[in-house]
């Protein structure tokens, strides 16, 4: 349980460390040119809502103007035609880094079928005839769609990883999932064993580390210390505030970050305590009261609970309501003026999609996932052909509040400026239309539910 400890927190120690991250991962230095970043007042406020398990051909096929695909081709040479399924589909397809090997084949996209399928015990007949060449019936997904095609949709947009959500929700807030600052390593899977994640895990759980560079493997305790983008708006000043469901699960990031965490035993057993933990805030529905009481922070994560999630197996459907409410309450409010949101996917679900990402290591880059931008001065009805991943969100904010760089994937990301115009006229928000509200999230409480990802 020994995970490498940063001396806290000091903007000198991040900025010596960015020099160092060169040596991790995608990162090193950037090729991407430097652009401006929103000019002052444009936008004072950043929200990431990061939804589960989507490719962009599952989730937007047939979105018009985006690069969405009819059929694929899978390991015998055959052509398959996707199929119509719904949102809450019975099935779940394995995405961990051995499925992603399978399925990119070395570039050529043809190994979807691979993918292992699974079923719940009662239903083991659950899933359609190739279900890993399906897509969502749109009826189902309008919510997404109406926001997709009024303001910016990015269709190519790639999860920074190759493997699934612990690692994908570690990206999210720093751009890597490396062990240390310094580590060639990645994680490169879910946990093995355990029923909690990250720093509090029970003793004996482990994930398994990938080296981008040679592919071997090993494990540790999932419990890594890293500067994180939240550092860096500590060092600013700037409020920052992560929503979720649960804490101790794999899709609550701040968890694996020794020292926003700060595990103590309490009461016989293992407790986050940090300072930073404080604006981890649980449950993730409190956004929608910040929102409507004026306490907004200038960046949020909101994560979901598996209900709301888009994950196949554990969502009821309600991912694109939920979503819509927490855009709805920004665009409602005095924060649409100043306000960039970035909706997205975790990691591809195991889902087929006929984008080869361009790999440039053993664990960098993943699957296209969806992208949706909504803000005043996003491009209105746009679709973004330019190549984005998890970084280009972290970069964005970086620029626009003069943070610096982390080094990791944000290094060698662009910065989503394609997708805003900052001299147009303000866009007028218009009510997403959706068939929950927030009242139903807000005052609908079952216990939360685990992240169904094996």
């Amino acid at each position: 349980m020994s995970a490498f400890r940063l001396s806290l927190v000091s903007v000198a120690l991040i900025a010596t460390a960015a020099v160092l991250l060169g040596m991790n991962g995608c990162s090193g230095t950037s090729t991407s040119a430097h652009q401006n970043p929103p000019p002052p007042g444009k936008i004072e406020h950043v929200v990431i809502i990061f939804q589960e398990n989507r490719s962009t051909d599952n989730l937007f096929h047939g979105l018009p103007n985006a690069d969405t695909a009819n059929t694929g081709t899978n390991s015998l040479g055959q052509t398959i035609t996707l199929s119509q399924v719904d949102l809450a589909e019975s099935f779940d397809l394995d995405h961990s880094h051995g499925s992603f090997v399978k399925m990119y084949d070395n570039g050529k996209m043809d190994g979807a079928d691979l993918i292992p399928v699974y079923c719940p015990p009662n239903n083991p007949n659950c899933a359609p005839p190739n279900p890993q060449f399906t897509y969502v019936n749109p009826s189902e997904v309008q919510p997404y769609f109406q926001m997709a095609q009024t303001y910016t949709f990015g269709d190519r947009m790639f999860q920074t990883n190759q493997g699934p959500s612990f690692p994908a929700h570690q990206f999210i807030i720093s751009g890597t999932s490396a062990p240390t600052a310094t580590s060639n390593l990645f994680a490169e899977d879910n946990l093995n064993g355990g029923s909690t994640a990250g720093c509090i895990a029970l003793p004996g759980t482990t994930v398994t580390m990938i080296d981008a560079t040679s592919g071997q493997t090993t494990s540790q305790y999932p419990c890594f210390d890293h500067p994180t983008l939240t550092d860096l708006l500590d060092g600013k000043g700037l409020s920052w505030r992560y929503y979720a469901a649960k804490i101790g699960t794999i899709w609550t990031g701040p968890n694996a970050i020794q020292h926003m965490c700060v595990p103590q035993t309490q009461g016989g057993q293992l407790v986050c305590t940090g300072g930073p933990w404080n604006n981890v805030i649980v449950p993730e529905t409190t956004i929608l009261n910040d929102i409507s009481n004026g306490a907004l922070a200038d960046v949020s994560w909101v994560t979901p609970d598996g209900a709301e999630s888009d994950h196949p197996d554990s969502n009821n459907g309600s991912g694109p309501s939920w979503v819509a409410s927490i855009v709805n309450a920004i665009g409602n409010s005095s924060y649409w003026a100043n306000t960039a949101i970035f909706i997205t996917w975790d990691d591809w679900g195991g889902f087929y999609d006929h984008v080869a990402p361009n790999v440039i290591n053993q664990y960098e880059y993943g699957f296209r996932v969806p992208l949706i931008v909504v803000s005043p001065y996003a491009k209105p009805g746009h679709v973004s052909h330019v190549t984005h991943d998890f970084g280009s969100i972290l970069k964005f904010i970086e620029e626009t509040y003069s943070l610096g760089s982390l080094g990791y994937a944000d290094a060698a990301a662009d910065d989503l400026s394609d997708c805003f115009d900052f001299n147009q006229t303000p866009l007028q928000f218009h009510t997403v239309a959706a068939p929950l509200g927030a009242d139903h999230f807000l005052n609908h409480h079952p216990p939360p539910t685990d992240p169904d990802d094996d």
